[in-house]
Order: C-alpha cells, then sequence, then structure tokens
C-alpha cells in the first residue's frame, strides 16, 4: 500500500488559482458574516461578499494588521461562536497584550495537515524519530512540531527548549534521526555535539530550523557539528495556524508556501502598492480555509521575496525567498535603512569569520556609529585580522552604503541562547 501524503490534490497552476478563488470568496463571505469587525471594516471600504469574485479582485480588500488583533483582545476576528473554539495559542506582545488566536478543530486539523506535508517534502519516513527541541505552552511552536509529527506518523520525542544534557542523553539513547529547532539552539546543540565527541553516538540526519532567521555560515556549520546530511528552513506565524505553512523541499531552491491554504502577496511596506516579482517586500497574507481567526490581507511585517521560476522538484506550490527579517528589526543609521538579513548576507560571504555577531549603535557628538563584532572562524590565523577586518568594512561601505566598524571576536566568545538570538543593540 501507498503510503498517505499531504501533497495539494490540485497539480496545474490554472487550478491552484481556481481553488484559491474559491477560498477566497469562501473566507470573505466567512469574514463578514461572522465577524463583526471584518463587516464594519468591508463596510466602511464599501465591501459586501458579492464584490470579491476572483483572485483579481483582492486588492479591493482592505488591510489588516497586528494593531488590529491588540483592539479586538482576547479573542479579536473571531469569526465562529465561541462554543466552537478548542484551543488557543498567543504571540508575544512587543506592547501590551499578547495576541490570542483561537482555533476551531478543523483549524487544528488543518495545521496538523499542513506540518506533515512539511515532513513529507523533507524526505521524512514512518520510521523516523523526531526530537522537538522549540517551546511549548501557549506558543505554538512545539505544538505545531508534535502535532505534524503525530499526523504524519514518527514518533514524535519532545524534549522542548533548553536542557542540553537531555538532548543530547535523548538523541543518544533513543537514536533520534531528526532534530527539531531555532538556529540558535541548533547552534547551541552542535557545538554541545562536538565538544562532548558525540557525533559518533548520535543518529540525527536531519534538522529542521523553526522560524528564525539565520545566515548560511551558522547552517553550514550547525550541518558540520552535527554531521548530517542536510537542514530545512521552515516559516512560521502564529496568527497563520503556527510553524508549518512553507519548507523548502530536498531541492533547496526556495521555501514552498502553501498556497492551497492561504494567498501570498508581497507589498512595498512604505506605499502598501505590490512590488515587482522578485523584489524584497513585507508578506502579506489572506487564508483560504480558516474558520475561527481567518485573515485577510494580513500584514505579517515579515520581509521576503517571491521566487518567479517553478522548483525543479516539478511541484505546483510555488516559493518565496529566505525571510530576511522584520520590518520593525530595521534600523535606521545616517538615513541609510538597514536589515540584520543584510548583514548575514554580508558576513555568509567572508571566509575568516564565523557566523556569530552582534551589532551595536552608538550616538556620539550628535552622530551615529554602527560596530559589528563577529567571531573567528573556529581555526583562525591571527596574523589576517587585519585583512580581515579591512575587506568587512569596505563590503559594508559598498553594499549598505554606511560605514561600519568592525571588531573580531574569539569563537565561541558571544553568547549563545536556546531561543532566538538577538543580534541588534541600539544604545543611541
Amino acid at each position: 500500500m501507498m503510503p498517505k501524503t499531504f501533497m495539494p490534490t490540485v497539480t496545474t497552476q490554472e487550478e491552484l488559482e481556481e481553488l484559491q478563488s474559491e477560498g477566497l470568496r469562501w473566507t470573505v463571505n466567512h469574514a463578514y458574516h461572522g465577524s463583526s469587525f471584518y463587516r464594519k471594516k468591508m463596510g466602511e471600504a464599501g465591501i459586501s461578499p458579492d464584490t470579491i469574485g476572483s483572485l483579481g479582485d483582492l486588492d479591493k480588500l482592505p488591510f489588516t494588521t497586528a494593531d488590529d488583533l491588540k483592539e479586538g483582545y482576547p479573542f479579536p476576528l473571531l469569526s465562529v461562536p465561541e462554543d466552537k473554539i478548542v484551543r488557543v495559542h498567543a504571540s508575544s506582545g512587543t506592547t501590551g497584550k499578547r495576541k490570542v488566536i483561537c482555533y476551531t478543530q478543523k483549524d487544528i486539523d488543518d495545521w496538523a495537515n499542513m506540518f506533515a506535508r512539511c515532513y513529507e517534502m523533507a524526505g521524512l519516513n514512518r520510521k523516523d524519530r523526531v526530537q522537538i527541541g522549540v517551546g511549548y505552552g501557549l506558543w505554538t511552536a512545539g505544538a505545531g512540531f508534535q502535532l505534524g509529527c503525530e499526523r504524519f506518523g514518527a514518533m514524535a520525542i519532545p524534549v522542548g527548549p533548553g536542557n542540553r544534557d537531555m538532548h543530547c542523553e535523548a538523541m543518544a539513547d533513543l537514536s533520534s534521526t531528526v532534530f527539531c529547532c531555532t538556529a540558535s539552539m541548533g547552534l547551541l546543540m552542535a557545538e554541545e555535539i562536538h565538544r562532548r565527541n558525540l557525533v559518533d553516538r548520535i543518529s540525527i540526519r536531519k534538522i529542521i530550523f523553526g522560524a528564525e532567521r539565520h545566515s548560511t555560515t551558522m547552517r553550514r556549520k550547525i550541518e558540520k557539528n552535527f554531521g548530517i546530511e542536510e537542514s530545512f528552513d521552515i516559516p512560521g506565524l502564529t496568527e497563520l495556524y503556527g510553524p508549518g505553512t512553507g519548507i523548502e523541499c530536498q531541492r533547496h531552491e526556495g521555501i514552498h508556501y502553501w498556497a492551497d491554504y492561504y494567498i501570498l502577496e508581497i507589498i512595498d511596506p512604505e506605499t502598501l502598492k505590490p512590488v515587482h516579482i522578485g523584489e524584497i517586500g513585507e508578506m502579506v497574507v489572506t487564508t483560504l480555509r480558516k474558520e475561527a481567526v481567518p485573515l485577510i490581507r494580513y500584514r505579517t511585517r515579515d520581509l521576503t521575496h517571491i521566487i518567479p521560476q517553478s522548483c525543479s522538484c516539478g511541484s505546483v506550490l510555488p516559493m518565496h525567498g529566505p525571510l530576511l527579517g522584520r520590518t520593525d528589526d530595521m534600523f535606521i543609521i545616517r538615513g541609510v535603512n538597514i536589515y540584520p538579513g543584510q548583514i548575514d548576507n554580508l558576513l555568509s560571504q567572508e571566509a575568516e569569520v564565523g557566523s556569530e555577531y552582534q551589532v551595536t549603535l552608538k550616538r556620539a557628538s550628535g552622530q551615529d556609529y554602527m560596530t559589528v563584532r563577529v567571531e573567528r572562524r573556529e581555526t583562525t590565523d591571527y596574523s589576517k585580522d587585519k585583512e580581515t577586518i579591512s575587506r568587512l568594512e569596505d563590503n559594508i561601505k559598498r553594499h549598505l552604503l554606511v560605514r561600519g566598524k568592525v571588531e573580531l571576536a574569539d569563537y565561541g566568545t558571544l553568547p549563545r541562547t536556546e531561543r532566538k538570538s538577538k543580534r541588534v543593540f541600539d544604545k543611541r
């Protein structure tokens, strides 16, 4: 008997677009009749469900934002009766209350299928043992990774974040074959495994990174220390179910996103107009099946770009690039907008430095100054420091259009974390 597949039933672009049009009509109708917020917002824009007939009508709909979620606390954008809610999750609130997201049983089932699709696309099988090293509780991370694993049919080993001793013990004794973690946790464990000489005692063959931007250098170091075949990048957003809404396939040509579950637009965050295909902009999502809290043109603040060509794997599912950061991660120095992902990219091209760095912004004598402190690679010829610093400072000036001072730190001296690393320290 053929193993169950979680891939979409549509096989052509035309079928996918028809499915999206049908889902868009359903979502608008569902939100309009189920949510007083959406009904009011559409009314103010002069829109009713009859206005939206196809994908070409998408831009008639108003945007929704994180502020809309905060204003509707504790159950924002709710479009079903409360007795249909079977679970809530929450994302961190930068100011004030958290964003609480509700789920019906169908939402949970859809999320499980999406995440199971991630494991399938990454080439897992039902004999894999999936060790989960992300947070549980109100966060969506741990619940999502475990939910998808169980739906897929592999063995889940829910260790959670932190506790390196337990992770090492589980990998060695339970023969875990897949490790799910943030990139920061992956680096921490990679260095720990290397330090304890455990590479020959563990069976990890794949790593799935959940919802944290990371550099190519960081990823290659983790792969090398684990001695694994490959790793995969997976995006995640609590408002959009949680992690598991896309993943790289084994061709690693981009992140396939589940266009049969949501529509993705890329806009200029300043003008709110679509960017040209391939240009970097803000992700905007519209759900096609979500019951409890449907999203209509929700501004995620995540930055990426659409990859226009189809993947060589043959999947009908389109791709976007890696997440480069968030619009609120951006910092301005001497009139120049800079995203941490741009610094990641520059440092990844320098052979003499590692993946860990910190950016410090200071103001002195009325001027702003940027210092990039980056670790040397594990085996470094110190005699090359002056040349390396000069090359990096020149690249920063040429590519970011602003001067930055570079300092080199010894390998392993910058802080590691089990969750997500803080890179930018603005002391102005």
